[in-house]
Order: structure tokens, then sequence, then C-alpha cells
């Protein structure tokens, strides 16, 4: 009798047990300041900024089974997420209202915890690029990016902005700045695909893969406490 197959994974990433809430370790204490609505600023470059919210619940909705690969090299596998397409909210509200001037495919994506991300425009209008609502059939948790995350199976975890409620289109990247400390964009790539192992603009891949593996599980642990600290403080203000 054939045995299954092992999955098949990008080189360097390896399946990890855990799901952690994961990122750069200052924003382990950050959360969203509004979970119960989704509003989503549209600005940057365009000739009319837009606020979107009511408009999400006329886009189709779309499911999809795709996996997450982490720069730190850790990956899990077969996620069902579920919300709309991005190229649906560019090409059925972002277009027609908010109207972005020529050239301006440079987008910078702003989560509510203060979180700053960077894509080309081509990227996010790829069939499985989703602003996801749901994950595995049930609403997503604080942990997972609530209200509503971006999902882009083809690039690495840190492109897919948890808490998203800004998104800007510009004609270059001026008004984008790096999340964290200065030194630590070594570590960022500005494309970051997984196929291409685009970990860094600037180290080698087998310097990343030697500097990520023994920061996971602290930085994974930074992030339960986080959110059990958060989680404690909410229940609190709720009671008193």
């Amino acid at each position: 009798m054939a045995m299954d197959s092992a999955p098949t994974l990008p080189p360097g990433q390896k399946l990890r047990g855990i799901f952690p809430r994961f990122g750069l370790p200052w924003f382990a204490h950050k959360f969203p300041m509004v979970l119960d609505r989704v509003e989503i600023r549209i600005g940057g470059n365009v000739a009319q900024p837009v606020v979107v919210s009511r408009q999400l619940a006329a886009l189709p909705r779309t499911e999809q089974v795709s996996d997450l690969h982490c720069v730190a090299t850790w990956s899990r596998l077969d996620l069902h997420w579920s919300g709309v397409r991005f190229r649906d909210l560019y090409e059925q509200v972002v277009l027609p209202e908010a109207r972005p001037l020529e050239g301006a495919t440079t987008v910078i994506i702003r989560g509510q915890d203060g979180y700053i991300g960077i894509m080309q425009l081509y990227d996010l209008l790829a069939d499985d690029v989703l602003l996801a609502d749901h994950l595995d059939g049930l609403p997503l948790t604080l942990e997972r990016g609530a209200p509503i995350r971006l999902v882009a199976p083809a690039h690495y975890g840190y492109k897919g902005l948890k808490y998203v409620d800004r998104i800007e289109f510009w004609r270059d990247d001026r008004h984008y700045r790096f999340a964290g400390p200065s030194f630590l964009k070594l570590l960022e790539h500005r494309r970051g695909r997984v196929a291409f192992e685009e970990r860094s603009d600037t180290l080698p891949n087998w310097v990343c893969q030697l500097i990520y593996p023994p920061i996971i599980g602290i930085t994974a642990w930074m992030f339960r406490v986080g959110a059990a600290y958060y989680q404690r403080r909410q229940k609190k203000t709720v009671s008193d």
C-alpha cells in the first residue's frame, strides 16, 4: 500500500505544530482599537479618498485553502481563509470611487496596531490575495488579525498585514517607513516572494536561515504574553 508523501515545503521552511501570532517583538503588546466593524481608508495618490465599509459586504466572497510561510522559516499548511479578493475591492470600489492617479502602483498597507507593509499592485491583484475575515470557518480572532487581514500566499507572512485599516496607492515609496528600528531593514525584502526566497534585500538566504530559528520560540512567547495581557485588561475594563 502506498504511503502518503510528506508535504513539499519551499526552500528553508519547516512545519510548526503551532500557529502563533508572530512578528516584530515591539508589536507584541499592540492591538487594534476597533474590532466590531471594518473600515478601510483608501488614500495616497488618488482623486478622492474613500472610507470602505458597507462596500465590502457587496463584494463577492471567496473561500480558498492556502499555506502561510513565515520569513522566520516556519510554515502552516492548508489554512482555510474566506473574505473578498483584493482585486475585487480594487476594481469595483477603488477604481470607480477613489480613482488612483496614473502610475500609483506602489501600495502601502497600514494596520491598526501601527504596522506598515509595502507591496506592488500587480502582486496584490493575483487571484489568491484576499482581505480575509474568517479562518477555518470562524471569524478571525484577535491573534489572527481581526477584524480583517491581508492574505497573500505567494509572499512571506509579514506581507499579510493584520488589522488592516488603511490602503494607500502611491507613485513611489517615499511615504513608506520600515515598521521597526532602521538596522533591522536588513531583514526586509520589498517584494518578499516565497518561491524566490526573497527574505532580504541585503543579506544572503543562509544568513537569514541562521538568524531566525533561534528566535522563533521567544518571539512567539512574547506575543502570547502580549495577547493574554490585553485580554485580561479588556475583561477588567468591561467588569469595571
